[in-house]
């Protein structure tokens, strides 16, 4: 009996490649992956062009091909998550749309996979962005990499090959909003690696703004990082003990110096924009831990569907939202 390679794909507004990343894949298991059986699943973030009337076109004619649609958007991360759990095959590959992550990479994938690995990694080496993208992401990636005590994988984006006794655990973790590439790294597992160049982007441009990225990058450090909120802490009491000894420090030069020293008004500004910042600073940072543990105790789905598409009834699903 072949093994099933499930392959996912989100999409929103690719109407311009999307035909091309499904027939990208397909070729790949008709040449170089035969002895495996093939699914496709396509799951859209409520997309408002075509995309969603491409995919049920193709789906009309290859039956292995499965489409989700979303309710509404639902961002970065829970959309493709969610993706994943809904697969039925051996093992799910992740491949974006824009075909920037290279589908001849699964035939790679597999091979290592079939030597035992659970999970087979896809790291970038090379790719073109400018400096100004560049830095911002090597930062980001410093940061986790000495701030969390979960081992970070640089230049992963969720690229890789991922045997079901991992999605078996991701089903069963019942992450709210979750930050895939951190959890494959908690999770465990031995892992192969398979480097590779993320080729330019084939149509249109990306729909990820700087916000979302940002949205992002919070996600993952107060997700698997407690240092940014001790860091408030120790920051607010250096700050006390500072405080302290300047005091002294005024308090003493204007004894020894009483007509000649004049304080003024400046520190006392100085010292109330500081620590108003700093106050700021630390509010805004408990807020995304509380965010995070609000979101936790709402148990919301991680998306809600509008529509299935060459599903059978005994498949998994989450909430279904039936229009009309």
């Amino acid at each position: 009996m072949k093994k099933k390679i499930s392959v996912m794909t989100p999409c929103y507004n690719e109407e311009m490649g999307i035909r091309e990343c499904y027939e990208k894949v397909k070729e790949v298991f008709d040449t170089e992956l035969t002895d495996y059986e093939r699914e496709h699943l396509f799951i859209d973030n409520c997309s408002t062009d075509a995309t969603v009337k491409i995919l049920k076109e193709i789906a009309a004619n290859d039956k292995s091909v499965k489409i989700i649609v979303n309710a509404r958007n639902f961002g970065l991360s829970r959309s493709p998550y969610h993706g994943m759990l809904q697969i039925t095959g051996d093992a799910v590959v992740p491949i974006v749309a824009d075909l920037q992550t290279p589908p001849k990479l699964i035939v790679d994938f597999a091979r290592k996979w079939e030597e035992g690995y659970k999970m087979v990694i896809g790291v970038r080496i090379g790719m073109e962005e400018g400096f100004l993208t560049r830095l911002p992401r090597e930062a980001f990636y410093m940061i986790m990499s000495r701030m969390s005590k979960v081992e970070q994988i640089r230049h992963f984006i969720g690229f890789g090959l991922f045997d079901r006794d991992v999605v078996e655990i991701l089903r069963a973790l019942d992450e709210p909003d979750p930050y895939f590439r951190g959890l494959v790294s908690e999770i465990g597992f031995a892992k192969a690696f398979v480097k590779y160049h993320q080729p330019p982007r084939q149509h249109g441009k990306s729909r990820h703004n700087f916000f979302d990225l940002l949205e992002l990058s919070m996600l993952a450090l107060t997700t698997y990082s407690k240092a940014p909120i001790r860091l408030m802490t120790i920051t607010g009491t250096l700050m006390a003990i500072a405080s302290l000894f300047t005091g002294l420090g005024y308090l003493v030069m204007k004894l020894i110096y009483w007509n000649d020293f004049s304080m003024g008004i400046a520190p006392l500004v100085i010292g109330t924009f500081l620590l108003g910042a700093v106050n700021l600073a630390a509010l805004g940072l408990i807020g995304e831990y509380v965010g995070l543990i609000l979101q936790y105790s709402r148990r919301f789905p991680l998306v809600v569907e509008k529509e299935r598409v060459n599903f059978s009834t005994d498949e998994p699903k989450t909430v279904l939202f039936k229009q009309g």
